[in-house]
């Protein structure tokens, strides 16, 4: 089937920021076809179906490239909870533990931040969990693209960021990598190709040396993206010191696990000896930059960008927002280096898309270029914080909204059309979501009375 946008701007992001006004874009099959001037597209397509794009953009769409789906089961809990910067580090702040769920609801807890990605037009997210077989298909039948990858660890008894000795258990390693395995020979392929299927160590402060070298192994038997955090909390540096004594960044350079094929999330306690190191092995960095406004915390992105790292963008927890995720890298990336025109807006768009796609595996998309695949965007530019419009990518990074985005297209199909998503029912899974959030919760504070009740909670999480 040829598809054919027309009368729009095109946003392509590709490396000379190209930008094209009163054109057309062609879609055939999962692939673009052609793009350029109206008048000659159309004549080369006159079969297509044609779709008016007039005060509307075509963009590429974003690539999430750090994310944990299930943990919308937590927003407005945890993003008050963050843990303290300075000493004692006692690994996660109190707060209550995440309520057990049951497979069917943690589908619909995935499935929720999956609407929340597609309004927001995320098209590719790099999922990082546990168990991720359990809601895998709901994933696939979402129509998006994604990079799975499982977690491991070793570390017993312990979290992330807490100090304190490390005391190894081989079964969670053996357990962590059979899930690897497991997911790869099921699932990598699958969905007519959006499903890839890679694999994360859970954090240098989790893994064993002896871990960490059998997950590279495993990478390089399987030619997949591995994904780490890296450098989240200052316990986590703390905790390698004590166990390690090196730094983070210094100890997965000695287990050999940094490559150019490493998406290391956050990097924001580093030193510039690591960020020397990281971007030597020419990693990408997931700048999860709403989630470290929230943490208070900042990676130091030019730093590591002049380095050698490549710089992409994901949402981390609780929110799925990627358009909120671009305006915060950029205001919170100015306001670190003290400078009002830097980074701009169309460098924090590569980042959203380019770069994102290229970090998780994927070269011939992320931009829009004949031969790419159809993974693009339609937003509504006849909004009244986007007009005048004068500077399209600016005006969008900077005063853009999730509701702006119109339309999703992942391989030359539409995922959602003239606002309504089409894989999801959305009215159905915002009201079960709900339900299930607010009973998870009034079932795990009914069972733990010790446990302290953030201040603020909703009344009717104890309606029944």
């Amino acid at each position: 089937m040829q598809t054919v946008i027309h009368s729009t701007t095109i946003v392509t992001a590709d490396a000379t920021g190209t930008v094209w006004d009163d054109a057309a874009i062609a879609i055939d099959g999962a692939r673009i076809a052609a793009l350029g001037p109206d008048a000659e597209v159309l004549a080369r397509f006159p079969n297509a179906v044609r779709v008016d794009g007039r005060g509307k953009a075509v963009l590429p769409g974003f690539a999430n490239t750090h994310t944990h789906l299930e943990l919308t089961l937590a927003r407005g809990l945890y993003e008050d909870l963050s843990p303290g910067h300075a000493p004692p580090f006692e690994g996660r702040p109190p707060r209550p533990p995440l309520p057990a769920l049951s497979e069917a609801e943690r589908q619909v807890l995935c499935q929720l931040g999956l609407l929340e990605a597609l309004r927001s037009g995320t098209t590719l997210l790099l999922e990082d969990a546990v168990g991720i077989a359990g809601y895998v298909e709901v994933l696939r039948d979402s129509g998006l693209r994604f990079l799975l990858c499982e977690r491991a660890w070793d570390r017993a008894g312990a979290t992330y960021g807490q100090p304190g000795p490390f005391v190894a258990d081989p079964a969670l390693a053996a357990d962590g990598l059979r899930r690897i395995e497991t997911l790869y020979r099921d699932w990598h392929g699958e969905g007519d190709g959006r499903l890839q299927v890679g694999l994360a160590a859970w954090a240098p402060d989790m893994c064993s040396p002896e871990l960490l070298r059998q997950l590279r192994a495993l990478q390089e038997k399987l030619g997949v993206v591995a994904s780490v955090h890296l450098n989240q909390l200052w316990g986590e540096v703390a905790a390698v010191q004590e166990q390690r004594g090196c730094l983070p960044t210094q100890y997965l350079a000695r287990c050999g696990f940094l490559s150019e094929r490493l998406v290391a999330a956050h990097c924001r306690c580093m030193t510039p000896e690591e960020e020397a190191i990281l971007g030597a092995s020419r990693a990408t960095v997931a700048f999860n930059a709403a989630i470290a406004a929230r943490r208070g915390l900042q990676p130091r992105i030019a730093e590591l960008e002049r380095y050698g790292c490549t710089i992409a963008l994901g949402t981390d927890n609780m929110a799925e927002d990627m358009v909120e995720v671009m305006r915060t890298a950029l205001f919170m990336e100015r306001v670190r280096r003290r400078d009002g025109r830097h980074p701009t807006p169309e460098e924090v768009l590569v980042w959203a898309t380019r770069h994102g796609y290229r970090a998780l595996g994927i070269d011939d998309a992320g931009w829009l270029a004949p031969g790419n695949r159809a993974d693009l965007i339609l937003v509504d530019l006849r909004r009244a914080h986007l007009v005048p419009l004068l500077r399209v990518v600016s005006c969008f990074v900077h005063q853009g909204q999730a509701r702006d985005v119109e339309a999703v297209m992942v391989d030359g199909r539409w995922l959602m059309r003239d606002g309504v998503v089409l894989t999801l029912d959305e009215a159905a899974l915002v009201e079960e979501a709900n339900r299930i959030g607010q009973a998870a919760w009034r079932r795990l504070f009914a069972a733990r009375p010790e446990l302290p009740r953030p201040p603020g909670l909703h009344a009717a999480l104890w309606q029944r």
